[in-house]
């Protein structure tokens, strides 16, 4: 039987650790296969994904910028591409291109392991950000009941257009109404790149947030960020962006590899020794 490979499709793409995730889950299950790193410029991506069976590949992950020219190839999306209208999980199902947007799983899953019970009362959701990132998390919360979802950012007009992932919970507001926003708060999420390594910096004021809220930013280079840090100080719960990396990443290895994988101890912190320069 040929070894089964797939691949993560991005430019740039040598910075990804998707190779590291699905490279420890192919040596766990004793798998003959391989996840391979695949560099696209835009103009060759879609040849590229067209000819994906003809260049040996199951299937394969989609990272900046060719997202939304990946959904725009699609026989078939599941709801979560379709409503953000970007695929970052692609597989071939007799021929037929087939994808998924799996950001807002793992954003979900991630929580879900690091805090059980983060959703509390349900009532208050806040969202810094309008990008990509933003649209998965406020999607993937419209599935879990909250009553209002308040998506924060300096353009008022594209916090309105990710609200809308929503439904009729979704608000948008722009970064002066914040303070009132987290007096009310269960959960903030920064779902912005500030605090990331190389970015901008993100100060948040919390001093209006209440203890109970849980905090986390989807930003995972540093581990801890300056917004988490400061969250942790006071008494929030605080959950860093790592965990959504790694439960994206599940369940494509289950369509490529046919064994659904596990986020464990040992694949945190072999990915943290990664990001840390580790040998």
């Amino acid at each position: 039987m040929t070894a089964r490979r797939a691949c993560v499709m991005g430019f740039p793409v040598a910075q990804s650790r998707s190779p590291l995730i699905h490279g420890h889950w192919l040596r766990q299950h004793g798998i003959d296969g391989s996840y391979e790193r695949v560099q696209l410029p835009a103009e060759d991506f879609e040849t590229f994904v067209q000819d994906l069976a003809e260049n040996g590949f199951v299937g394969g992950n989609v990272t900046v910028p060719h997202k939304e020219a990946a959904f725009a190839l699609l026989d078939e999306a599941d709801e979560a591409a379709s409503a953000m209208g970007a695929a970052n999980t692609l597989w071939l199902d007799d021929g037929r291109l087939k994808g998924a947007n799996t950001d807002g799983f793992g954003f979900l899953a991630n929580l879900d392991q690091a805090a059980p019970g983060w959703e509390g009362r349900r009532q208050l959701a806040v969202v810094l950000g309008a990008g990509g990132a933003a649209r998965a998390v406020v999607h993937a919360l419209r599935s879990r009941g909250f009553s209002r979802v308040a998506v924060v950012n300096r353009t008022v007009t594209r916090a309105a257009a990710v609200a809308r992932l929503a439904g009729s919970a979704g608000e948008a507001y722009g970064p002066d109404e914040a303070p009132e926003l987290l007096s009310e708060a269960g959960l903030l999420v920064n779902a912005t790149s500030l605090g990331m390594a190389g970015k901008g910096r993100l100060y948040v004021d919390l001093s209006s947030l209440a203890r109970s809220a849980v905090v986390t930013d989807l930003v995972y280079a540093p581990l801890e960020t300056e917004l988490l840090a400061r969250a942790r100080a006071r008494g929030n719960i605080v959950v860093d962006g790592l965990g959504m990396l790694l439960h994206q990443a599940v369940p494509g290895f289950e369509r490529w590899f046919g064994v659904r994988p596990e986020v464990t101890e040992e694949l945190r912190a072999l990915v943290v020794k990664d990001l840390e320069g580790g040998s």
